[in-house]
């Protein structure tokens, strides 16, 4: 029938990577985004899962890939086949424990030494739905997205505050990355037939523009 995708057809398929410390709520993350489920008895992660859901971005089937891993030190083994073709990731810390923050700077670093430099980073402060104990507050996490160059928001897996808007927008940003650089590189093999007494155009590659600060916790 016209119009009918499979489920394996897609235009786009981009893998993310959720990384942070153990405990901090990336399964959760994971299965409430895909399935829309919570376990409050979650189990930590033991070496590699993945799961992938579909979205349609202007017009266009995104499939998503999403890995996550153990934050154990136990399970380093894994990094560069973990990180390898991740065109986005989420860096999540609980903010209810406040070394989870703190060790937010020692992921980027190996992300960064493992990733291509225009990935798609979000820091995602999870367990907002814990008030009361909150000991990292949303301002610290805003001035490190900020310094880093990262997108930022709180999210409650638990309470499903932010997590399908999280995904999202990673998703969104990389899309709108990957369609620019198509439309850039059609415009260069254009001007490359275009006789030379027309005006040459030169397309900066600029990728800081997208490197802003997204969306934050209301």
């Amino acid at each position: 029938m016209a119009g009918y995708r499979g489920e394996d057809e897609y235009d786009y398929l981009f893998k993310l990577v959720l990384i942070g410390d153990s405990g901090v709520g990336k399964s959760n993350l994971l299965s409430r985004f895909t399935k829309n489920e919570f376990n409050l008895e979650s189990k930590s992660t033991i070496g590699v899962e993945f799961a992938t859901k579909s979205l349609t971005i202007d017009g266009k089937v995104i499939k998503a890939q999403i890995w996550d891993t153990a934050g154990q030190e136990r399970y380093r083994a894994i990094t560069s086949a973990y990180y390898r073709g991740a065109v986005g990731a989420l860096l999540v810390y609980d903010v209810t424990r406040r070394p989870t923050f703190e060790n937010v700077g020692r992921w980027l670093k190996e992300l960064r030494d493992h990733t291509d430099p225009n990935i798609v980073v979000m820091l995602i402060g999870n367990k907002s739905d814990l008030r009361h104990l909150v000991a990292v507050p949303t301002d610290d996490g805003k001035a490190l997205a900020e310094r880093e160059s990262l997108y930022f928001m709180e999210t409650s897996a638990l309470e499903a505050t932010n997590v399908d808007n999280a995904f999202t927008e990673v998703l969104n940003q990389i899309y709108h990355i990957v369609s620019k650089k198509a439309v850039e590189a059609g415009q260069q093999a254009s001007a490359s037939n275009v006789p030379s007494k027309g005006e040459t155009i030169n397309v900066k590659d600029d990728m800081s523009a997208w490197k802003r600060i997204g969306c934050c916790s209301s």
